[in-house]
């Protein structure tokens, strides 16, 4: 992210506890993706997703007094959606869910029928080891190979140490690797270097 960016969405921030709700749907539009990605991630269902998109985002509008402007606003928000994904996974329990209702975007040049398959197998076997992962491990796996935030942002979402941090992602991708191997791709390889 730029400087400018930064600035701009400070901005968008200060319009927003102004009065001005367009401000805050800049702010939305810009991070909806990422929020969306993120709660799909955790909770592996698309409509609780959609619906932790809502939420998410209104707890950050009425807690938007209390974001730092020299802090990224996406790591604030992304620290708003692991807590309530948290909270979510807490409350249900369940972690193996089908991949069978998310809907995959595929660009114009779309692959053959056996190519796609071979990808959306791929893709399951890795949501599916991704959710065999404790909920600590799952959630700093998603923040760095998902979203490519920093240690330290990470670390500042999870409230944590960049140590921790460092072990959380060390042990998640010794995981996933193991459980991927054991399905037979090892292909798989995040890069987890700051």
């Amino acid at each position: 992210m730029t400087p400018d960016q930064q600035a701009e969405e400070a901005a968008w921030v200060a319009q927003t506890l102004a009065g001005n709700q367009s401000a805050f749907a800049q702010l939305v539009n810009r991070y909806t993706g990422a929020v969306f990605n993120q709660a799909y991630r955790m909770l592996n269902n698309a409509a609780e997703a959609e619906d932790a998109v809502q939420e998410i985002f209104l707890r950050a509008y009425t807690r938007l007094a209390s974001f730092q402007p020299e802090r990224r606003f996406v790591t604030w928000l992304l620290a708003i959606g692991s807590n309530y994904c948290i909270d979510q996974l807490r409350r249900r329990r369940q972690q193996w869910l089908s991949l069978d209702d998310v809907a995959f975007w595929l660009p114009s040049d779309r692959p053959g029928p056996e190519r796609s398959a071979l990808q959306r197998e791929r893709r399951d076997l890795i949501q599916e080891a991704l959710q065999g992962l404790p909920d600590t491990y799952r959630m700093a796996a998603v923040l760095r190979f998902w979203h490519d935030l920093s240690y330290q942002e990470i670390a500042e979402a999870l409230n944590l140490t960049e140590s921790a941090v460092k072990t959380r992602l060390h042990r998640a991708r010794a995981m996933l690797t193991t459980a991927l191997a054991a399905e037979g791709d090892t292909e798989w390889e995040p890069e987890i270097a700051p």
